[in-house]
């Protein structure tokens, strides 16, 4: 089967986003198109209607007539962040824990056990990608296009808030929070303990950051 080829716009919005997402352009930068586009070997006009999708999506702030930049992440902005979370994946989870087939399970598990091993050797950024990759995994596993993509979004904003975050402090192994209640909860095909491992995964996370600041 041949593979689709991307719109050169299309391009340019994965490219920019991924630099939005790895700091490469940190929050509170600014956001060149011209730069960009030779960066890139890209035409201003593809960039142009990337930044001004990245706009709708939140990763970049536009002030007419004075420029763009990389939308700074306020402690409101995470905490708002968490209550969407809570309040779509624990509801993907409810689901997933009645729809998975044994192979998604076994995804999960490979996964997890990624998770793991990046938590006890303290490895914060192997743990962010297997972290993301698991809740990214949970969310396919529902098959639910009109739930996929603002809920891929919003783990996205999250990664790159924790990208953020722990790159001015240090990451413990406490800090990186464990997915094994949740997987147990998902491999008995129990979903009332599936979302409730997940709320639990969720207020613990967002304590951390209560207690930091």
């Amino acid at each position: 089967m041949e593979a689709v080829r991307l719109r050169t716009s299309d391009r340019a919005y994965l490219e920019i986003r991924e630099h939005i997402l790895d700091l490469r352009l940190p929050p509170g930068s600014v956001v060149n198109e011209q730069s960009l586009a030779t960066d890139l070997g890209l035409g201003r006009m593809p960039v142009r209607e990337a930044i001004a999708r990245l706009a709708n999506d939140r990763f970049v702030t536009v002030f007419p007539r004075r420029g763009t930049i990389v939308t700074p992440v306020t402690l409101d902005d995470v905490f708002a962040m968490f209550q969407a979370r809570e309040a779509i994946e624990c509801g993907v989870v409810h689901i997933v824990a009645r729809r998975a087939t044994d192979a998604d399970l076994a995804e999960l598990r490979r996964l997890v056990t990624a998770a793991d091993r990046a938590r006890e050797g303290t490895d914060h950024e192997a743990f962010l990608r297997d972290d993301h990759a698991i809740h990214t995994r949970l969310v396919h596993t529902v098959c639910n296009a009109l739930l996929q993509a603002p809920a891929e979004r919003l783990l996205l904003h999250n990664l790159r808030f924790w990208r953020s975050y722990w790159a001015a402090r240090p990451a413990r192994q406490h800090t990186m929070m464990s997915h094994d209640a949740l997987l147990t909860a998902l491999e008995a095909r129990d979903p009332q303990a599936a979302q409730t491992a997940m709320r639990a995964h969720l207020v613990a996370s967002r304590q951390l950051l209560q207690d930091a600041f």
